[in-house]
């Protein structure tokens, strides 16, 4: 027979756990934002370029796309006289 493959069922939180308070998450976000590694100015404006060329491109090919198909559904339907 084949083993079965379900997800374990989620856990049920004890009532002996307590949640977190919000100066606890609070220390705990500081702690974390502690960790990350800040892009320097000069990554920062790499990243910027980079992304503003790709959005600019995509602009450009979803444009010419949307006015070819449009063409060529007009053509094929005949939608203006």
């Amino acid at each position: 027979m084949s083993e079965s493959t379900t997800a374990p069922a989620p856990k049920k939180r004890d009532r002996s756990e307590k949640r977190t308070g919000p100066f606890l998450f609070y220390r705990q976000v500081v702690a974390e934002l502690r960790k990350v590694v800040w892009p320097t100015q000069q990554q920062l404006t790499t990243y910027f370029i980079v992304v503003l060329v790709f959005v600019l491109v995509m602009m450009a090919i979803v444009s010419l796309l949307d006015l070819g198909l449009g063409k060529a559904f007009f053509e094929i339907f005949g939608g203006r006289n």
